[in-house]
Protein backbone atom coordinates (compact mmCIF):
# COMPACT_ATOMS: atom_id res chain seq x y z
CA UNK A 1 0.00 0.00 0.00
CA UNK A 2 1.61 2.76 -1.27
CA UNK A 3 -1.23 6.05 0.19
CA UNK A 4 -3.03 5.72 3.82
CA UNK A 5 -6.29 7.33 4.18
CA UNK A 6 -6.83 8.69 8.25
CA UNK A 7 -9.53 10.57 9.79
CA UNK A 8 -13.04 9.29 8.57
CA UNK A 9 -15.93 9.48 10.68
CA UNK A 10 -19.53 10.46 11.33
CA UNK A 11 -20.65 13.73 12.13
CA UNK A 12 -23.61 16.35 11.88
CA UNK A 13 -24.27 18.68 9.64
CA UNK A 14 -22.28 21.88 10.22
CA UNK A 15 -19.55 20.01 11.83
CA UNK A 16 -15.88 19.24 10.56
CA UNK A 17 -13.51 16.49 10.27
CA UNK A 18 -9.97 16.15 9.07
CA UNK A 19 -8.53 12.94 7.00
CA UNK A 20 -5.09 12.75 6.51
CA UNK A 21 -3.01 10.90 3.93
CA UNK A 22 0.53 9.37 4.30
CA UNK A 23 2.86 8.09 1.93
CA UNK A 24 4.71 4.97 2.37
CA UNK A 25 7.75 4.39 0.99
CA UNK A 26 7.95 7.02 -1.22
CA UNK A 27 7.24 11.15 -1.70
CA UNK A 28 5.16 12.68 -4.68
CA UNK A 29 5.02 15.82 -6.45
CA UNK A 30 1.10 16.14 -6.90
CA UNK A 31 -1.56 14.36 -4.66
CA UNK A 32 -5.28 15.17 -4.31
CA UNK A 33 -8.19 13.75 -2.78
CA UNK A 34 -11.17 12.32 -4.62
CA UNK A 35 -14.87 10.78 -3.22
CA UNK A 36 -17.16 8.80 -4.41
CA UNK A 37 -20.43 8.55 -3.08
CA UNK A 38 -23.34 5.66 -2.79
CA UNK A 39 -24.45 5.23 -6.47
CA UNK A 40 -22.30 8.49 -7.72
CA UNK A 41 -19.45 8.52 -9.91
CA UNK A 42 -16.03 9.63 -8.12
CA UNK A 43 -15.56 13.12 -8.41
CA UNK A 44 -12.57 14.83 -7.34
CA UNK A 45 -12.45 17.69 -4.39
CA UNK A 46 -9.13 19.03 -4.14
CA UNK A 47 -5.21 18.88 -5.36
CA UNK A 48 -1.70 19.91 -3.51
CA UNK A 49 1.12 20.13 -5.64
CA UNK A 50 4.87 19.83 -4.71
CA UNK A 51 5.07 23.48 -4.51
CA UNK A 52 1.55 24.26 -2.88
CA UNK A 53 -0.62 25.72 -5.37
CA UNK A 54 -3.67 24.13 -4.86
CA UNK A 55 -7.11 23.74 -6.74
CA UNK A 56 -10.90 22.77 -5.38
CA UNK A 57 -13.91 21.10 -6.39
CA UNK A 58 -16.68 24.46 -6.74
CA UNK A 59 -18.54 22.00 -4.60
CA UNK A 60 -16.09 22.49 -1.40
CA UNK A 61 -14.19 25.94 -2.32
CA UNK A 62 -14.56 27.80 0.65
CA UNK A 63 -15.45 24.83 3.01
CA UNK A 64 -12.57 22.44 2.69
CA UNK A 65 -8.93 23.27 3.16
CA UNK A 66 -6.12 20.75 1.51
CA UNK A 67 -2.35 21.14 3.35
CA UNK A 68 0.72 19.25 3.18
CA UNK A 69 2.03 18.50 6.41
CA UNK A 70 5.19 16.77 5.46
CA UNK A 71 6.04 17.98 2.00
CA UNK A 72 5.66 14.38 -0.75
CA UNK A 73 4.16 12.62 2.12
CA UNK A 74 1.76 13.64 4.23
CA UNK A 75 -1.69 15.34 3.47
CA UNK A 76 -4.40 16.74 4.68
CA UNK A 77 -8.08 17.64 3.93
CA UNK A 78 -9.48 19.91 6.52
CA UNK A 79 -13.41 19.87 6.18
CA UNK A 80 -15.70 22.49 7.70
CA UNK A 81 -19.20 23.48 7.34
CA UNK A 82 -19.90 19.58 6.11
CA UNK A 83 -23.22 18.79 4.56
CA UNK A 84 -25.12 15.52 4.08
CA UNK A 85 -24.37 15.94 0.38
CA UNK A 86 -20.50 15.49 1.26
CA UNK A 87 -20.85 11.58 2.26
CA UNK A 88 -18.73 9.47 0.52
CA UNK A 89 -15.81 7.01 0.28
CA UNK A 90 -12.52 9.79 0.42
CA UNK A 91 -9.42 8.46 -1.53
CA UNK A 92 -6.58 9.96 -1.64
CA UNK A 93 -4.20 9.79 -5.05
CA UNK A 94 -0.63 10.71 -5.88
CA UNK A 95 1.53 10.90 -8.45
CA UNK A 96 5.27 11.81 -9.14
CA UNK A 97 4.60 12.63 -13.13
CA UNK A 98 2.72 16.18 -12.24
CA UNK A 99 4.46 19.06 -11.04
CA UNK A 100 3.07 22.61 -10.14
CA UNK A 101 0.65 24.04 -11.71
CA UNK A 102 0.93 20.70 -14.52
CA UNK A 103 -0.81 19.01 -11.34
CA UNK A 104 -3.24 21.41 -9.98
CA UNK A 105 -4.66 22.37 -13.29
CA UNK A 106 -6.05 18.83 -14.15
CA UNK A 107 -8.50 19.20 -11.62
CA UNK A 108 -10.26 21.44 -14.00
CA UNK A 109 -9.16 20.18 -17.08
CA UNK A 110 -10.90 16.46 -15.83
CA UNK A 111 -7.72 14.26 -15.80
CA UNK A 112 -6.82 14.51 -11.95
CA UNK A 113 -7.94 11.17 -12.09
CA UNK A 114 -4.88 9.79 -14.10
CA UNK A 115 -3.15 9.81 -11.06
CA UNK A 116 -1.67 6.46 -10.76
CA UNK A 117 -1.30 5.88 -6.88
CA UNK A 118 -4.65 5.21 -4.66
CA UNK A 119 -5.43 4.46 -1.09
CA UNK A 120 -8.01 2.73 -0.05
CA UNK A 121 -10.42 5.01 1.41
CA UNK A 122 -11.58 6.45 4.63
CA UNK A 123 -15.41 6.79 5.19
CA UNK A 124 -17.13 10.14 6.00
CA UNK A 125 -20.88 10.28 6.52
CA UNK A 126 -22.69 13.51 7.63
CA UNK A 127 -26.09 13.44 8.80
CA UNK A 128 -28.86 16.10 8.29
Amino acid sequence: VRLKESGGGSVQAGGSLRLSCAAVQYTYTCMAWFRQAPGKEREVVAMLSDNGLTSYADSVQGRFTVSEDSPGTTMSLQMNSLKPEDTGMYYCAADRRFMGIFCTQRLRRGSAADLAYWGQGTQVTVSS
